[in-house]
């Protein structure tokens, strides 16, 4: 008896050692000088030391439709779940030394039951990518297990966060998985994602084009919005997922946790009252503000290179997580185009699936004029962030700094769109469109009669702003709550939050609306 029980401990001490060892040294040495690090290695700096539990480390494939081939114990991911700062979550890590990571009906299994138990138990999933695609040698086997880590992907969406980390390779139908999750990391120099790759745009465009300027982390972070964040490395990677997942509640059935970084509720900034140029025409730069109201100054800009005219972001007031939406008067004088109405919508529908409170902060001169962007849908892009606004049920809390013009005033969390609480600085200017142009559409006849244009053109500027291009006729019909000064705008938002924190709103029943994608 002693000698069977000896003989299975081996055999299990075998087995482990095997799965363990993933595709050799020889291939573990390689993926190293590539800068990136191994599978396992991730996970251990992902999550609190000595709190991952793994499962199916001794699962392997059946071979695969087109025969044979080596198998290989946990078939080149690693799942299963741990803790990040003492909150579970749920992980896979893809192994490129094992098979280049492919995707297999084996490994597909496994990250299946790792989503399936995240939405369960109510705790995010995060996926770390580095793989060569769907495994060939298993043929439709391989396609069909994509089709089933998407239905998961989509079920698991407003249930629980996704996070994905592109840490390599990621081409073909993979790349889907990670674009309906809630966030994508990716790291420069190393990981790119693509539908088609640079072989295949040769052959049918002619055009020669590297991986990197195709789909690398800077061309999706800059230039199509797929990554919401960029890391030099692997490592600095993993420590902002850590810090991102300290923002988000575990599921939707739960709040985010509180984090008092003794930051006084009744902290007021005088310098904000000196922030906004004298000028309207004059830029200044809307993180001052942000940085200024948030506890400990402590702002997490998501997409902060795409679309950079608007910001959005995860901070905190009171120790409570909130959602940020900003124009950025730096950039493009803050208006409002095709890409900055993508960005925040999509913004402002995850903060509203998991029950973080949203805070606009505006200066919006307006939507972005020409010929490009009504060509390449401003009127639909621009309804999304309208209709995300409009659909919340979170506290909803707005600031007019400064400009708020026409359809864009109403677009960026009105009072007319049902905003719960809406306030504005002194320097606000609430109208239909901007002094010079209502004067010039107003009094163009008288304009242009007149014996000197420009004198006459700059009295009407100045009589419309005094009527119309401030905050207190808006105040006056119950548009704006209150009027406040910049200094204390901290305090106002955090007394407001403790009022809206039970704010429960009773939605028509229905199964879903359409919004304008």
């Amino acid at each position: 008896m002693k000698l069977q029980e000896s003989t299975t401990l081996q055999t299990l001490e075998r087995l482990r050692a095997e799965s363990l060892d993933a595709g050799g040294p020889a291939r573990r040495e390689a993926q190293h000088k590539k800068g990136k690090l191994m599978a396992r290695e991730r996970i251990d700096l992902l999550l609190d030391e000595n709190t991952f539990e793994e499962f199916d480390a001794l699962k392997a494939s059946r071979g695969g439709a087109l025969g044979g081939g080596k198998t290989y114990l946990g078939d080149g991911v690693i799942t299963g779940h741990g803790s990040i700062d003492g909150r579970e979550v749920f992980v896979f890590s893809e192994d490129f030394t094992v098979l280049g990571g492919s995707l297999g009906e084996a490994h597909a299994q496994k990250i299946c039951k790792v989503m399936d138990l995240a939405v369960k138990v109510g705790a995010p999933i995060i996926g770390i990518n580095d793989s060569g695609g769907a495994r060939i040698q298993e043929g439709v086997d391989a396609l069909g297990s994509y089709g089933e880590i998407f239905h998961r992907n989509v079920r698991a969406s407003g249930v629980v966060p996704q996070i994905s980390c592109i840490m390599g390779p990621c081409a073909g139908g993979a790349v889907y998985s990670p674009s309906i999750t809630d966030f994508v990391f990716m790291v420069e120099d190393s990981s790119y994602m693509f539908v088609t790759g640079p072989s295949v745009v040769k052959t049918v465009t002619h055009q020669d084009i590297s991986a990197e300027e195709l789909g690398g982390a800077s061309a999706h972070a800059t230039k199509s919005g797929v990554a919401h964040f960029t890391v030099p490395n692997d490592i600095l990677c993993l420590r902002e997922v850590r810090r991102l997942i300290n923002y988000l509640p575990s599921s939707n059935r739960q709040r985010c946790p509180i984090h008092d970084l003794s930051d006084a509720a009744n902290r007021t900034d005088p310098a904000l009252d000196y922030l906004v140029p004298r000028d309207s025409s004059q830029a200044y730069d809307m993180r001052v503000l942000i940085r200024s109201i948030l506890d400990g100054a402590e702002f997490m800009e998501v997409h902060a290179g795409f679309a950079r005219n608007i910001i959005c972001g995860f901070g905190r007031l009171g120790g409570q997580t909130v959602g940020l939406v900003a124009n950025q008067p730096a950039v493009l004088a803050g208006v409002l185009d095709n890409d900055a109405s993508f960005k925040a919508g999509r913004f402002v529908r995850f903060c509203d699936a998991f029950n973080i409170p949203l805070i606009s902060l505006v200066d919006v001169p307006g939507f972005m004029p020409g010929p490009d962007q009504e060509h390449g849908g401003i009127i639909r892009h621009g309804a999304k962030l309208l209709y995300a606004f409009t659909e919340a049920t979170v506290p909803r809390i707005s600031v007019i700094v400064r400009k708020a013009y026409g359809g864009a005033y109403i677009v960026m969390n009105s009072k007319h769109i049902h905003c719960d609480v809406n306030l504005a600085w002194p320097t606000a200017e609430i109208a239909v469109m901007g002094p010079k142009g209502a004067a010039e559409v107003i009094y163009r006849k008288e304009i242009q009669a007149a014996e000197n244009p420009e004198e006459l053109l700059n009295q009407k500027m100045e009589e419309y702003r005094a009527a119309f291009a401030n905050p207190f006729l808006a105040a006056k019909r119950g548009y704006i709550d209150d009027v406040i000064f910049p200094r204390d705008t901290r305090v106002h938002l955090i007394r407001t939050l403790q009022m809206l924190d039970s704010k429960r709103v009773d939605a028509p029943a229905r199964k879903h609306g359409n919004i304008p994608l």
